[in-house]
């Protein structure tokens, strides 16, 4: 992955891992809204909410990447800014921002059969209290998949007006 020295993130923690994304994706963080459930959409599609006028698509990135959740008063929601749109993510946690070097920016290690790892950008590794940690770089629209995209706008362009029947 190629960055730059002002390159910043936004960590996050799911479950008890920490991950990143980059923070000029980010439009704002918020408190857990009421989210509207909607019918027949993937377990990981908690349904819509509405942000000042503005109907947005919530995901659970817990159950989308297969990570245990850890439900606290420390959930949040991320609003990113994708090119589909907005669409808001929840997190266990935010931690920090952060400016990694680019030397401590790895690519992705290659596995063989994993579908998913291209939502992967990059590996950080920080140091912290004499411990290596590593912190997976998420790319949030390769998490998704084209059926996930189009029930985005879909469900963001609201319900069609019904046109009368002509008899």
């Amino acid at each position: 992955m190629t960055t730059t020295q002002e390159q910043r993130f936004l960590t996050f923690s799911l479950g008890v891992e920490e991950y990143a994304i980059p923070l000029l994706s980010v439009r704002e963080v918020i408190a857990v809204p009421e989210i509207t459930p909607m019918p027949f959409t993937p377990t990981y599609f908690l349904g819509l909410m509405n942000l000042r006028g503005q109907v947005i698509s919530v995901i659970d990135l817990r159950q989308k990447l297969g990570v245990k959740a850890q439900t606290s008063s420390e959930n949040a929601v991320i609003i990113c800014e994708l090119n589909a749109g907005h669409l808001g993510i929840l997190i266990d946690s935010v931690n920090a921002v952060i400016t990694p070097s680019s030397e401590s920016i790895s690519a992705p290690p290659e596995i063989q059969g994993s579908l998913n790892l291209e939502c992967v950008a990059g590996v950080f590794r920080n140091q912290e209290k004499l411990q290596e940690k590593l912190i997976l770089i998420i790319d949030i629209e390769k998490t998704l998949s084209g059926d996930d995209r189009k029930a985005m706008n879909k469900n963001v362009a609201g319900p069609k007006q019904s046109q009368p029947k002509v008899a």
